[in-house]
């Protein structure tokens, strides 16, 4: 498996979301998983998964992806013009650590382009419009950045460090959905994010709980 250079994050390396969707399918299993991303992953390069090992050619450990229980990390939705107006005022239009990123980087014209905005109550929110191709690495990227948002501040850049998901569903080529993130906690460098990404319909299509490391 290989990480393409488009999907990236920090520029460089892929997308966490992006990539740890790719591990989770490849290593397969058919349940819940979590995945931890050891060092950040490279873009191009083959890649192989051994008994929830991701290694590089030389051996290299990358991620590792273990078998979880249940992901109950639902953040609650909100309407899409309250999404949109929210996505008005991301913090990442004026100042982002990674503009280049796949899912929420404003340099991005061919990327996700999801920007969460904060919410009164401190949630972040922002509108995404499915892809002409939606895989299920698509949505653990679409529920990776709306997370990272609810703790990511100017000058406080963070990093995915762990991400656990699951979805439901995918949405059909253009729908308009909506994702919602949450902090839960600061502990030290580490934050605790959940988000969860509906449907046009208000359904939910997929949530997941992750952990951010500051840079």
């Amino acid at each position: 498996m290989r990480i393409e250079s488009r999907y990236n994050g920090p520029a460089g390396s892929g997308n966490g979301g992006w990539s740890a969707g790719i591990f989770a399918a490849e290593a397969g299993g058919g349940g819940p998983v979590e995945v931890t991303l050891r060092r950040p992953p490279p873009l191009e390069t083959d890649l192989t998964v051994v008994d929830g090992e991701v290694r590089d050619p030389t051996g290299g450990l990358v991620a590792e992806v273990r078998p979880v229980g249940v992901v109950d990390a639902v953040v609650p939705p909100v309407d899409l013009a309250t999404a949109v107006a929210a996505s008005a005022h991301f913090p990442g239009l004026v100042e982002h650590p990674f503009p280049s990123c796949y899912v929420c980087g404003p340099q991005r014209a061919d990327g996700l382009r999801i920007f969460p905005g904060l919410l009164p109550d401190g949630r972040t929110a922002a509108p995404f419009r499915a892809p002409a191709q939606v895989s299920q690495a698509t949505l653990w990227a679409a529920l990776d950045c709306p997370g990272g948002w609810a703790v990511l501040a100017p000058g406080r850049p963070y990093l995915l460090g762990r991400i656990a998901a699951v979805v439901t569903a995918l949405p059909q080529p253009g729908d308009e959905c909506v994702v919602t993130g949450a902090l839960l906690r600061v502990d030290g460098r580490k934050a605790l994010v959940h988000t969860s990404l509906y449907g046009p319909d208000g359904g939910l299509l997929g949530s997941a709980r992750a952990t951010w490391i500051a840079r």
